[in-house]
């Protein structure tokens, strides 16, 4: 193999990108990002650098000094692979050829319906959205954030770290009880209230409020919920989750569907093409497959994807840890292993009343996660005693 193509200039295009040269990869690698920006951190978009508490520079994941040999072609999409020539279709109408392939695609930001081009509704994936919002965030702005999963707990606890008056929306009963189950799902919710962020639980959106923006066109004023509900809103963030930016690779041969399909190396169909972080749709070890949109997630698959992609076969298995992290509120959650609501919640240290807490996660007399709450002392010992670190498969 003398050429590389990471089409995806994120988290895991970086980590895939260092990983070939880590691995002694020393052909030409090609990174194609259709932002046009560097590798760069999200993270902090909702959290520090929302804020402004830090500047551009601090999310760069690679070092300008670092001489890796790439060559960067930003700013455009890749919109067609044709992998028995190695070709990549680029929507500036250029074409990258190359050995082996590396998807790293992510996601789109989900959206409200009718949302498109009104002013003041936001999404949160990307630099520029992030951009968008902060500078909204100035004055006093009503704030509703719709969805009350990580992103848009953290986006709450940013605006009121600001002062800002902001409520959040939520469909289920409570804020991630189809992940970590009621108990839990209780303790975010009271983190909402403890800094005064008003939580509204089973409310679901039915539409948006607009008036005339003079040359910007429509401005959202407020939302309308299914109840028959109302509030007014200057900035709307929506975080209902996101959608694998996959549709470009229909037609390529790849089996797409939620997702690229890989095995459990990250490998497609075709032994030189893997697909890695949130885009990659990998199978499990009991046959179910698997997609995952963590930080941690990206970072664990790119070393295993590039393995097999150097050897032109599946000689490393991917098992992902599920470890998690949120800073909402001046504290921090943690979690680790895969829980499910079903699972039998054990406390360790304090319960869920307290400030901080530890507990584990069991399933048919095993312990299948682990969660805390401003205990990462704790939290990391539970860790590494309870769960089993992954190990390689072949």
């Amino acid at each position: 193999m003398r050429s590389v193509a990471i089409v995806g200039a994120s988290l895991a295009g970086a980590r895939a990108l260092q990983e070939l040269r880590g691995q002694g990869f020393d052909g030409e690698v090609v990174l194609i990002g259709e932002e046009p920006h560097r590798p760069y951190d999200r993270p902090p978009l909702s959290k520090e650098f929302l804020a402004g508490a830090i500047d551009r520079d601090a999310l760069d994941l690679l070092d300008t000094e670092d001489d890796l040999g790439v060559t960067y072609r930003l700013g455009v999409r890749a919109e067609r692979l044709d992998p028995a020539n190695g070709r990549l279709t680029l929507s500036d109408g250029g074409e990258v050829f190359a050995d082996g392939v590396v998807i790293a695609t992510g996601g789109r930001a989900r959206t409200l319906p009718g949302a498109e081009g009104v002013a003041g509704v936001h999404v949160l994936r990307t630099l520029d959205d992030a951009l968008r919002l902060r500078a909204e965030l100035s004055g006093s702005p009503r704030v509703v954030v719709a969805g009350a999963g990580f992103v848009g707990a953290e986006v709450a606890s940013t605006c009121r770290g600001l002062g800002l008056e902001v409520t959040v929306l939520e469909a289920l009963d409570a804020p991630l009880s189809r992940v970590f189950g009621p108990e839990l799902g209780a303790v975010c919710a009271r983190l909402h209230a403890e800094h005064g962020t008003r939580l509204r639980c089973r409310s679901v959106v039915s539409g948006l409020t607009t008036v005339d923006d003079g040359p910007r066109g429509r401005r959202v004023t407020g939302i309308d919920l299914a109840d028959g509900g109302h509030l007014p809103a200057d900035v709307v963030v929506v975080g209902i989750g996101m959608s694998p930016a996959a549709d470009w690779l229909i037609g390529s041969g790849l089996t797409v569907g939620n997702g690229v399909h890989t095995d459990r190396g990250l490998v497609t169909e075709l032994s030189n093409v893997v697909a890695i972080g949130d885009v990659a749709r990998y199978a499990g070890e009991r046959g179910d497959r698997l997609r995952h949109e963590h930080w941690t997630n990206a970072t664990e698959q790119a070393g295993v994807a590039v393995t097999n992609l150097l050897a032109g076969r599946t000689v490393r298995g991917h098992t992902a840890s599920g470890y998690v992290w949120s800073d909402q509120y001046g504290g921090r959650i943690q979690v680790a292993g895969h829980p499910a609501p079903g699972d039998r919640l054990v406390l360790v240290e304090g319960t869920t009343e307290d400030s901080s807490f530890a507990a584990t996660f069991e399933r048919d007399g095993g312990t299948v996660g682990v969660f805390a709450l401003n205990n990462a002392k704790l939290f990391n010992r539970l860790r590494r005693q309870a769960l089993r670190p992954p190990a390689p498969v072949a």
